[in-house]
Order: C-alpha cells, then structure tokens, then sequence
C-alpha cells in the first residue's frame, strides 16, 4: 500500500497520457469483464431502486393525511392540511431523502470500488478473489459512509455556489471512488485530498473520457433494445481505471492484502 507522500509524487511527476490509447485500452478490457460489470451494475439496481421507493412514502403519507383530514373538516378555507402537520411531514420527508440518499451513495461507492478492484484483477490477468461487498463490511464500512457523506456535502456545496462549480468537481469525486478502491486504508481526508490533487492535474482528460464512453455506452445500449444499457454501462468507468494505472500504478502486480483478507 502506498503512502500519502507516494500517491502525491506520482501525481505531481506525472507523464501526459494519451486519450486515444486509454479508450483503446478500455475497449479491450470491457471485453473481458463486461458480464462482471453488468452484474455489478444489477447489484446497485437492487439496493438502490427500493430505498428510492422509500423515498415516496412520505408523499404517500402526506396524501393520506390530507384525505382523512379532508374528511374531519380539518382544512382551512383553501383546503390544505394544517400549517403544523405539513411542516413536520415536509421535514421528516427532508430527513428520509437525506439518509436514503447518503445509504444509496455509499452503497454504489462500495459496489464500484469493488469493480476497480476486479479490472485490476482480470487486467493483470490475477485470479478474482475478492467479495462484491468486501467495502461494505468490517473495517472498510464506516470509512465508505463517511466518504459518501463528505461526497454528498461537496456536491451540495458546489450546487450552491451557482452549479458552476459542479463542473469542476464532479472530476475528482469521479477519482475518488477508484483513489479509495486501491488505498483504503488511507484516512478519508487524504483520499479527498489525493483525488482533488489527481482532479487538478487530469480535470480535462477524465472529463472527455468519461463524458465520450458515457455517451457510447449509453447509445449502445439503447440500441440493444434498452436493456443493453445494464450491459455497457459499466464501460464508462473504465477510463478512470486507466487514467489511475497510468498515472499511479501499483505498488505491485501481485495481490493486495485486502484480496486475500475478503476472499468469496
């Protein structure tokens, strides 16, 4: 496992890379692990599509109030539910997305940190050894919680600041996943600050690269009767992949501790 300093050194005596030998070399690897990829994808389709059923019950609640107090006569003259009820049911409604959301985001963040963990493992041409949900779990659990979090807190900021800014930092949290997927045990603020230096030095290149093999992914898949789309979408994170291995590497070719720790 690399050290702080080490991650910063290789990012700041980084070589150019090229786009078009990424994308090359993205294509190729899609081949060999695009049935992992859709399953990975699948896995996140089944967590995330019930807590965003969740989500809806406070609506469903609000319209069940209202009818029943609608009954009772307890509306005003504009027929509205009284101004207490509707301001506990919009902030517990507030609360139940903010949790979900942070729940779902922490879940995707395992999920593809994992898939990383797998493309390293079938580009290397090692034996897949790792748990889907070796970052969902022990040591690794709390860690992926605060990282969705402080992820949560970055977007919501830069939203804020007039959208601009989202432009810039999708880029480093779009690093962050892979940055944490091959040094977790590094602390959260360093990962943060890796990412965004990482970010900073390869802002314009991922962005291309992640935006074409998003567009692709996305066409292809439609094509293939929609469907296809949980076939290719895992392509789109391919790129990242690369631009870390060219620019980072690994300590070694062999397997990590963490392989061997969390075997299926």
């Amino acid at each position: 496992m690399m050290t702080l300093n080490d991650l910063l050194e290789k990012i700041e005596n980084n070589t150019p890379l090229d786009f078009g030998e990424i994308f090359s070399k993205s294509i190729e690897l899609f081949k060999k692990v695009w049935l992992q990829g859709m399953v990975h994808i699948l896995l996140l389709m089944v967590v995330i599509i019930p807590l965003v059923l969740i989500m809806y019950i406070p609506i469903f609640a609000i319209a069940g109030i209202s009818g029943f107090e609608n009954n009772l006569g307890g509306y005003g003259d504009q027929g509205f539910p009284s101004e207490e009820l509707s301001i506990g049911l919009m902030f517990l409604f507030i609360t139940l997305i903010f949790v979900m959301s942070i729940v779902a985001s922490a879940f995707q963040l395992g999920i593809t940190a994992h898939f990383y963990r797998v493309c390293k493992q079938v580009d290397l041409n090692l034996p897949e050894t790792s748990s889907y949900f070796m970052f969902l779990k022990g040591k690794y659990l709390g860690k992926v919680f605060t990282l969705a979090i402080a992820k949560f807190g970055i977007a919501i900021l830069a939203m804020l600041l007039c959208y601009l800014p989202i432009f810039y930092v999708v880029v480093p949290l779009q690093l962050l996943v892979v940055v944490f997927a091959f040094n977790p045990d590094l602390s959260v603020s360093d990962l943060i600050k890796i990412s965004f230096k990482f970010g900073n030095k390869k802002w314009l290149l991922v962005f291309g690269l992640v935006w074409v093999s998003s567009m692709l992914a996305t066409t292809i898949g439609y094509i293939m009767c929609f469907i296809g789309v949980f076939a290719t979408a895992s392509f789109s994170m391919l790129p990242v992949y690369y631009v870390y291995k060219d620019t980072i590497g690994f300590k070694d070719d062999g397997l990590q501790e963490e392989d061997i720790l969390f075997v299926k």
